[in-house]
């Protein structure tokens, strides 16, 4: 059994609707950053999740405010909602498909990682300030230990630099070339939220 077999990695909105100029400026070494991610994740045995927004046409599964708007990103049929090519999936990965800025809002994403017994979640993706920090904060809030990748997240600069430090107390925050050397300290962690009971 893996090391890592209690954790995750779950990369979020990855998609080609969100990575507009301004956030591709703001992090223009992203690409590489998720491919050497995703490869060290797969090599060491983490579990790969992808959560995916997408959105009907008809306007039927969309967020208030964007009705309003008459218009969101990731709509079935555009371009903007495929996914980044140094972000697929890979045979036998969760793909999870949400209608919300949270990757645990009316989808499956808990059962999906509470069925391979997963309790740590590294999280990466975009946009940082929004679908990331929604993502992490749920995930935090149903009991996983919760790190944010990052150098693999991305937004517009200075919403991406406030929201990585405003929320210590949410989720902490790992560099990439950094994973390997805290997951003794991850799974101390872990090991003693076990031992603390529900």
């Amino acid at each position: 059994m893996s090391p890592w077999s209690r954790y995750a990695l779950v990369l979020v909105d990855l998609q080609q609707d969100f990575w507009t100029s301004a956030v591709a400026a703001t992090s223009p070494e992203l690409p590489d950053r998720v491919t050497a991610l995703l490869e060290h994740s797969r090599a060491e045995g983490l579990m790969v999740v992808h959560v995916r927004a997408r959105f009907r046409p008809d306007r039927s599964d969309w967020m208030a405010r964007y009705r309003l708007r008459n218009w969101i990103p990731c709509i079935d049929g555009t371009p903007g909602v495929e996914t980044l090519p140094f972000a697929a999936e890979l045979p036998g990965e969760a793909v999870v498909i949400k209608h919300s800025f949270d990757g645990f809002l009316g989808t499956d994403l808990d059962e999906v990682l509470a069925g391979r017994g997963i309790r740590g979640l590294l999280i990466a993706g975009l946009v940082t300030s929004t679908c990331v920090l929604f993502t992490a904060s749920t995930a935090t809030q149903r009991g996983y230990l919760v790190s944010v990748v990052s150098d693999c997240c991305s937004d517009r600069e200075e919403p991406h630099r406030a929201t990585l430090a405003a929320y210590p107390f949410v989720f902490d925050t790992v560099l990439s070339h950094e994973i390997a050397g805290r997951r003794d300290g991850w799974d101390a962690d872990l090991d003693r939220m076990g031992t603390l009971g529900p």
